[in-house]
């Protein structure tokens, strides 16, 4: 069982929030994709064919399930397109927003990704859905 895991991934700190969200993941027993660490970071203009086919076109491949990390102002360009790909796929999406409710974050999130995701607020809520996922066998 494979999870997705889709975030901003700029900043360094962005990155190791997703790296605890694997940790989770991998303590649960789940296989995880991290796009900066199986694909990398784009560089240059040049990197861009490498990481959308890493990171989508391989990434995506036997996924059962996305998380996408929707800390911050703004959720990333790269994300929400994720978001929407896991949509469109019939891929189950959970939100992960620890720093303000869905409702005070309406204005940055959007309808859109409120409406096709569940979003959760931390990570005991997130361990037990994880836990509810894996008792169903939905993951």
């Amino acid at each position: 069982m494979k999870i997705y895991l889709a975030g901003k991934i700029r900043q360094e700190s962005e990155r190791e929030a997703l790296e605890e969200i694997d940790s989770l993941c991998k303590s649960l027993g789940f296989k995880t994709f991290l796009p900066h660490r199986d694909v990398g970071l784009v560089k240059n203009i040049k990197d861009v064919k490498r990481i959308f086919e890493g990171d989508i076109v391989k990434g995506f491949k036997d996924v059962s399930l996305v998380i996408a990390l929707l800390d911050g102002l703004h959720v990333g360009a790269g994300t929400a397109f994720e978001i929407g790909y896991a949509y469109a796929n019939k891929i189950p999406i959970i939100g992960l927003k620890t720093d303000e409710s869905p409702e005070e974050a309406l204005e940055y999130l959007s309808a859109i990704i409120i409406s096709s995701t569940k979003i959760l607020s931390s990570f005991d809520e997130l361990k037990k859905e994880l836990k509810k996922f894996k008792e169903r066998g939905k993951v």
